[in-house]
């Protein structure tokens, strides 16, 4: 079994399509950890304000088969799959760490280069898996959110 983690964060019905996103990772990929919910600013483009966490669960399906899970939780709840990369979106889901795996493909960079600068998902992962060790950095996810600048990007709690 790997420890997979992955953002979940949405600005369009957001409340509603990150409740049906983590129904059906539930569905597909059994139980499932999850941090609280955070309102934050949009990143890289002017919109409307996002909400987003983390979900971290065990899975014996390899990288491939998980992306593709999450690309139909996504195509699920409407998101258009050529969209453009900064506007507003009905679902985005990261795979921000798949097990220890350190990889860079066409499809796919591992650790999620992003994660160690967006306080939407170091912060809700530090939430969840405190002592997980970042593959390249190695250092605890804890210690990399404490070592953040959480002042510059403040996160707001929200109730889902």
């Amino acid at each position: 079994m790997i420890d997979v983690y992955v953002s979940a964060g949405s600005n369009i019905e957001p409340k509603q399509n990150l409740r049906t996103a983590i129904n059906a990772i539930k569905r597909r990929l059994g139980d499932v950890q999850l941090s609280r919910a955070y309102r934050n600013k949009a990143a890289g483009f002017d919109g409307p304000e996002f909400i987003n966490l983390v979900i971290g669960f065990k899975a014996e399906l390899t990288l491939t088969e998980v992306l593709s899970v999450l690309q139909a939780i996504e195509n699920l709840c409407g998101r258009p799959r050529k969209a453009p990369k900064f506007e507003p979106r009905t679902l985005d889901l990261d795979l921000l760490l798949y097990g220890d795996m350190v990889c860079a493909t066409h499809a796919i960079t591992l650790p999620r280069p992003d994660l160690i600068k967006r306080a939407y998902m170091l912060g809700p992962l530090a939430e969840i898996a405190p002592d997980v060790v970042h593959p390249t950095l190695h250092k605890t996810i804890g210690q990399l959110w404490s070592e953040f600048d959480q002042t510059a990007h403040p996160l707001t709690l929200v109730d889902l």
